[in-house]
């Protein structure tokens, strides 16, 4: 609805200082034409909306015009219910200050509206975490977040993971991500970007100096690009199986570094012929074999006959 659009662009000029008009239509998934349409619907409703021209131009509110207006209505309100993750709160040291934010907007919300949400609070709780759980201390998070906070460098110890050898780093922090229960810090190191686990950073002090931020990086989307990267070069061992009938629904589950890739066909018998990706032989032929004779290697030979020599050397 154009009054939501209208609400939207008042919030974002008050959020970001100044949009172009390809900003906001991007934002908003419309054209720049509808936003100058909008831009004289909210200066003829009294709205001081000013047009800045030339290089670093764009739409602005005149100062110091604010408005406390949230127009948040109950559907928007349910999401930032379930937006909240208790555990990561918890670790920033933000759940209490986050709880006393969302019971200021439910208590500015109308009264049927505060209804709903705080029905939707009481009936959907969101458990982020998987049954396989590995939680990590990382003492030192208080302190990178700090540093972030400020805008300041850091010093870090840090132990590597292929030689457990303690290093020490200047970085400027980026951000923090937290990645299911695991927290890791992105950080450039000498304009090179980094990314360190922070359950192995042993040791964190705030430097005098102000952190250099690299020119339009993006945290989500570089975080997104090194997963991508990181499972594109985990090594690959393809096979191809027989499952027996019901024994492939276990296979997220049992075998943790192994991937369904694709289903081939499912026999009369019920047993199916899958395409499976493992990331070494050997591992492949320890997990197979842990599904005993409930399944069976089509390819390659040399895994049916590790498999065989496995089976055997358990025998005797």
């Amino acid at each position: 609805m154009r009054a939501d659009r209208l609400l939207s662009i008042l919030l974002l000029l008050q959020t970001n200082g100044r949009m172009t008009a390809a900003e906001l239509a991007r934002r908003l998934e419309v054209s720049e034409r509808t936003i100058h349409r909008d831009m004289e619907a909210l200066s003829t409703a009294g709205v001081p909306v000013i047009a800045e021209r030339g290089a670093g131009g764009g739409w602005a509110l005149l100062e110091p015009y604010r408005t406390d207006l949230t127009g948040l209505n109950a559907t928007e309100m349910q999401t930032l219910y379930l937006m909240q993750s208790a555990r990561l709160l918890e670790d920033l040291g933000l759940k209490q200050a986050a709880d006393s934010a969302l019971l200021k907007l439910l208590a500015a919300m109308p009264a049927v509206s505060r209804q709903r949400a705080e029905h939707l609070r009481h009936s959907i709780y969101v458990d982020a975490a998987g049954w396989k759980r590995w939680d990590e201390a990382a003492p030192c998070l208080p302190t990178v977040q700090d540093a972030l906070w400020q805008g300041r460098r850091l010093t870090i110890q840090y132990r590597r993971g292929d030689d457990g050898e303690v290093v020490e780093r200047l970085v400027d922090p980026l951000g923090l991500v937290a990645k299911g229960s695991i927290w890791y810090l992105v950080a450039a190191v000498a304009g090179e970007l980094r990314t360190y686990r922070l359950s192995r950073v042993q040791a964190a002090q705030i430097s005098e100096q102000p952190l250099e931020r690299p020119e339009n990086f993006d945290l989500a989307a570089y975080w997104q690009q090194s997963v991508r990267e990181f499972q594109q070069a985990l090594p690959r061992y393809p096979a191809l199986l027989r499952f027996a009938p019901g024994m492939i629904e276990r296979v997220p589950a049992a075998w943790r570094f192994a991937r369904v890739e694709q289903v081939i066909a499912t026999g009369a018998d019920g047993w199916v012929t899958a395409c499976v990706d493992f990331q070494a032989m050997d591992y492949a032929g320890d997990t197979i074999l842990s599904f005993g004779p409930r399944v069976e290697v089509l390819e390659p030979a040399e895994l049916r006959a590790h498999v065989r020599e496995l089976a055997a050397a358990t025998a005797a």
